[in-house]
């Protein structure tokens, strides 16, 4: 389908959610205009997802975006549709492949109503989610509000937590509410990678199991977006990815919350957590393809190594091989009780070990690159002795990422803090370098207040 053609199909498709929220408005649920009218406008939505699996409609600005596509003149033409869609709190509706007349009726008449605790009340519905745009943006819009982003990494959080009990108590997740903050870290990941990648650095050590649900999510799309992928792809590795570890539902849970490390037997049992999640995921209706497959693979290695015990496979997938690369980083920078966080660097040169057969190499430099040595949000202390921030890491040269200088080398804070690139010299500021990763709790500095 060329893009003449999905235009066209895009100003059709939201022609009809416009004629059937105006019938809606007009007459009785079931007056035979309004059934006429939603009948429309599922044969459009038929047509366009014979060629996608979901469809988003939502504003962006002053656009009217159907998939990612700006809907011309809608501005003009469509400026009833948007400001409906404003009044009801809506800015994003995501419809799956497979919706029903009924579902579309309930959208339209929640939509016709403007109300929205009508639209709240949209969220049992199997194949609609309404919410936040997702739009792709991006990778360099500007920063946005890291706080805006904080309260999406604790939703995510909590989101977590909803699909573990859901797992643990009714054999299966809820794909609805993992695939909904899905869309909304993605589309965070597209508009500030950086920011959302600083998150994942916070340690909640209660929450450890739901924080690196997301973490892993968060980092294995990061990875992705670098490879160039997007869209509904994107979405797909990020939801298997939180989901990699759902198999720990069932592990007991003296071995899942043992504060010391696992003995032997202990080990084998952890190890059933693949399986267990794979047969999870496979049962659990609408739950992409790709998330058992994760599941059951994210602790193979390249080289053959790794569990479960006994399973080779002549290439991993590249979902796995991102999906294993964050698991490592995250598990080895969290800190428990039998086991301190590493630094970044020992952390990669554990990656990078057996001579590079455990995994690709060409992953782990580009995952080095996307995260730095010192990761953004870090904070660290320079060979001047001064204290910084880092801001985002430089890819060519991973030790010398761009900070901001909170501290002078007298341990006062200084009246204008300052941003430097480390990989660069001037005669104002002579090239240095970081000496050490810092415990921001210990010296009374919130790092993620600086990345705004």
């Amino acid at each position: 389908m060329n893009a003449t053609q999905r235009a066209r199909l895009a100003d059709d498709l939201v022609r009809r959610l416009a004629a059937g929220i105006r019938c809606a408005q007009l007459y009785a649920p079931g007056h035979p205009i309004v059934v006429r009218s939603v009948s429309a406008l599922v044969e459009s939505l038929a047509v366009i997802h014979a060629s996608t699996p979901s469809l988003a409609i939502g504003i962006v600005g002053d656009d009217l975006v159907v998939g990612e596509m700006p809907v011309p003149g809608a501005a003009e033409n469509m400026g009833e549709l948007m400001r409906r869609l404003q009044q009801a709190g809506v800015e994003r509706i995501v419809i799956d492949r497979d919706v029903d007349v009924a579902e579309i009726t309930r959208l339209i008449q929640g939509l016709a109503a403007a109300d929205p605790n009508q639209v709240a009340a949209l969220t049992g519905l199997r194949h609609i989610r309404v919410g936040r745009l997702q739009v792709e943006r991006r990778v360099d819009a500007p920063a946005g509000d890291v706080a805006t982003f904080q309260r999406l990494y604790e939703d995510a959080v909590s989101v977590a937590g909803r699909l573990w009990d859901g797992a643990q108590t009714e054999g299966k997740p809820d794909p609805n509410a993992g695939r909904g903050i899905v869309d909304s870290l993605a589309q965070a990941v597209a508009q500030n990678r950086t920011a959302l990648l600083a998150l994942t650095a916070l340690k909640n050590y209660d929450n450890y199991t739901f924080t690196h649900m997301v973490n892993v999510s968060i980092l294995t799309m990061g990875q992705a977006r670098g490879l160039g992928i997007d869209g509904s792809l994107l979405r797909e590795f990020g939801l298997s990815a939180l989901m990699h570890d759902i198999g720990k539902v069932k592990t007991p849970t003296e071995v899942l919350n043992k504060p010391e490390k696992l003995d032997d037997r202990e080990f084998e049992i952890m190890k059933r957590h693949t399986v267990d999640g794979a047969e999870i995921l496979r049962r659990t209706p609408e739950m992409p393809t790709l998330a058992p497959i994760v599941a059951f693979e994210h602790h193979l290695r390249a080289d053959g190594t790794g569990y479960p015990n006994g399973v080779s496979r002549g290439q991993l997938n590249l979902a796995t091989m991102l999906c294993g690369v964050a698991d490592v980083y995250d598990a080895m920078r969290s800190q428990r009780r039998y086991q301190q966080a590493f630094p970044t660097d020992r952390i990669l040169a554990v990656l990078q070990r057996n001579d590079g057969k455990q995994f690709d190499q060409n992953l782990i430099r580009r995952f080095a690159q996307l995260v730095g040595i010192y990761p953004a949000g870090n904070l660290v202390r320079l060979k001047t002795g001064e204290l910084a921030v880092v801001l985002k890491a430089y890819a060519p040269d991973p030790y010398r990422p761009r900070v901001k200088v909170l501290r002078g080398a007298d341990g006062v804070d200084l009246e204008r803090p300052y941003e430097i690139n480390l990989w660069e010299a001037t005669p104002e500021q002579p090239q240095t370098s970081i000496e050490a990763p810092l415990d921001p709790a210990l010296y009374g500095i919130d790092p993620l207040s600086h990345l705004q």
